[in-house]
């Protein structure tokens, strides 16, 4: 007997078999109990989160001799066919092979009228896979028949790009968006897998696996499968890591600490090391921008790090890490790592643009943000010295400046009062002083003595630097903020 992959072989037969679509799998065991069966339904979601096995267990729930059913036995006739593919009453169609008018006539529509196989069920399912890649004309001959079609007939579609598929086919269907799978839940399943299949991996291997796979089941069975082959019963977190490329967390974690420390020698030299290893770097980037999202989400909730999927041990991490830095950094380095990432596939020299990218995320782990600074200055006035002598806490308010009647010139030849020159090149004429009017009946207000005309340039008053340094607000502010005196001016 030929081998069976693991991906196949733990395909879920059942809906209580399905892992982390549970609200898809509510809806549909619903509508089979309330006899609420529509007439076409699009499975949208990332690949290998359970899109076929869904399609191929609702089309059980149909045809199952009890049915329909929401708990197919899978022993009947019916079930036993359709698990096989072997069903006359389910017809499964790759959109992306079978995509032109000419595919869908043949398929589909020159037998939507014949009635389903009695001892196989009382519905004829059409199961389309990747249909956004059917053609316009395709898409356009299936309307009327979607819209309308005979009460035996129900079609279901699949696909990774939604937005491909018109909107006209999509306002016919009932839409379900597949989530990616968790890493608990793939975690728990391929732990399940491995005591079932008598072998011993360790629980940080398969954190690892989950990792790689990227929220898809069926990726993360076949990289177990993969590395059995590669390792045999026993199975380690750096099996796994050599087998695909992948950093381990621990790595990720001590990585992102260099980069919030701002150490850079110990960002350059954990990147040297990874490059010579022969790691993914393109990889490494897209650990890093979710180990840095699930940071900055740590710290806008105030620590809570209970909705983020990752571990418990992943959480202790962003815990500690999120009382070292702000929202304002963290969020300063997500945007870096994501700029990182859509210029990386098309960089001659990945680890030049890793290194620049890491630097100014390292430079950036500093930022302090407007509400932080706000808050140290409100805590440094709260506690601020008392008024030395050379500010006084009590002075009498300075006189209001009397308004200048006298122009000013710009760039005096000679110091003291100026008056500008005359357009023509005359002598200079003193300025007429303003003039006010009193009111009705009131002696006339004489008019303001002239105030002298000011220097542009006024030659500096002396002021003594070192006095300036020992200023008690001074050096409080250094201490607040870290900062020196560079130069007084």
């Amino acid at each position: 007997m030929s081998y069976e992959v693991i991906a196949r072989k733990w395909r879920p037969q059942t809906f209580e078999d399905v892992v982390g679509q549970d609200h898809v799998v509510r809806t549909l065991r619903n509508a089979i109990e309330g006899k609420r069966i529509a007439q076409a339904y699009l499975f949208c979601g990332p690949r290998g989160t359970g899109k076929t096995t869904l399609a191929r267990i609702f089309a059980k729930a149909l045809n199952c001799e009890k049915g329909p059913t929401a708990r197919p036995c899978g022993k009947c006739a019916a079930c036993k066919a359709i698990m096989e593919g072997k069903s006359f009453n389910v017809l499964e169609i790759d959109g992306a092979s079978s995509n032109k008018v000419e595919d869908v006539q043949d398929k589909i529509l020159s037998s939507v009228n014949q009635l389903p196989v009695a001892t196989e069920g009382g519905y004829r399912i059409y199961y389309v896979d990747e249909v956004h890649m059917l053609s316009t004309a395709a898409f356009n001959a299936l309307l009327k028949t979607l819209e309308e079609p005979p009460d035996y007939v129900k079609f279901i579609f699949a696909t990774t790009e939604p937005d491909k598929v018109l909107g006209t086919i999509q306002s016919r269907c009932q839409r379900f968006d597949l989530r990616k799978i968790s890493q608990a839940d793939i975690v728990g399943q391929l732990e399940k897998i491995c005591k079932a299949e008598g072998v011993d991996a360790a629980p940080d291997a398969l954190l690892a696996i989950a990792r790689g796979a990227d929220g898809g089941m069926r990726d993360a069975e076949s990289a177990l499968d993969q590395i059995i082959a590669f390792t045999g019963r026993k199975i380690s977190e750096e099996d796994v890591l050599g087998v695909f490329g992948l950093v381990s967390r621990s790595l990720i974690e001590d990585l992102a600490d260099a980069v919030l420390s701002g150490d850079i020698a110990r960002v350059l030299g954990r990147l040297d090391e990874l490059d010579k290893a022969g790691k993914d770097l393109r990889r490494l980037v897209a650990e890093l921008v979710d180990h840095f999202r699930n940071l900055l989400v740590c710290i806008e909730l105030k620590g809570d790090a209970s909705s983020l999927d990752a571990t418990e041990a992943q959480r202790a991490v962003l815990r500690a890490q999120a009382g070292r830095t702000t929202a304002s950094a963290a969020l300063a380095i997500v945007e870096e790592l994501i700029r990182l990432d859509g210029t990386l596939r098309l960089a001659l020299s990945q680890r030049t643009l890793v290194e620049t990218s890491l630097i100014r995320c390292a430079r950036a782990s500093n930022l302090v943000d407007l509400e932080t600074i706000l808050k140290k200055i409100a805590a440094l006035e709260a506690g601020a010295p008392p008024p030395t002598s050379a500010t006084p806490a009590t002075t009498a308010p300075a006189a209001a400046p009397q308004a200048m009647t006298t122009p000013v010139s710009a760039t005096p030849a000679t110091k003291g009062p100026a008056a500008p020159a005359m357009a023509n090149g005359g002598p200079p004429k003193a300025a007429k002083p303003a003039e006010t009017v009193a009111p009705w009946g009131a002696a006339p207000t004489p008019p303001p003595a002239p105030v002298p005309a000011v220097e542009a340039n006024p030659e500096p008053t002396g002021f003594d630097a070192a006095e300036i340094r020992n200023r008690p607000e001074i050096k409080a502010a250094l201490k607040t903020f870290g900062g020196q005196i560079v130069d007084i001016r």
